[in-house]
């Protein structure tokens, strides 16, 4: 009997653990959607990436190949990246509004930095909103 408690202890503390929360965490929700959409632009996967874009970008860009072909003309770096690793990220309004820096090594060795922002919708679900790359010209070296 003293088992069985122990086991319905253990299973309720894992349940309301820290870890659960911070899967609803939406700087980390968020991180992992553009994590699985530059995946998707690797793979040149144009559905599973416009998948992500939000109704406003989708709006000027009606098609996944059309969103496709301006991503790889307009965002190389995003589109292609050498490597990427996430810098720093913001929430506004209790997470309506989510900013992330994602700093990338172009395979050209070019280093980029894009600002993603991206937006809760209606239901709740994140969508990106757009992105701004910039040329990362002051590289500090290693």
């Amino acid at each position: 009997m003293r088992a069985f408690f122990a086991v319905l202890i253990l299973c309720a503390a894992s349940a309301l653990s820290p870890v659960s929360a911070r899967a609803e965490d939406p700087i980390e929700t968020t991180r992992t959607m553009i994590e699985e959409q530059i995946k998707a632009f690797l793979k040149d996967d144009a559905e599973t990436a416009y998948s992500f874009a939000a109704p406003g970008i989708k709006a000027m860009y009606p098609d996944k190949n059309l969103f496709f072909a301006m991503v790889k003309k307009s965002y190389e770096p995003v589109y292609h990246p050498g490597n990427y690793a996430f810098g720093r990220s913001r929430s506004i309004d209790d997470g309506a509004l989510i900013y992330h820096e994602v700093l990338i090594s172009g395979r050209d060795g070019k280093d980029w930095t894009a600002i993603y922002q991206i937006m809760r919708q209606p239901d709740g679900s994140y969508r990106i909103n757009g992105v701004q790359i910039v040329p990362d010209a002051d590289s500090k070296g290693i």
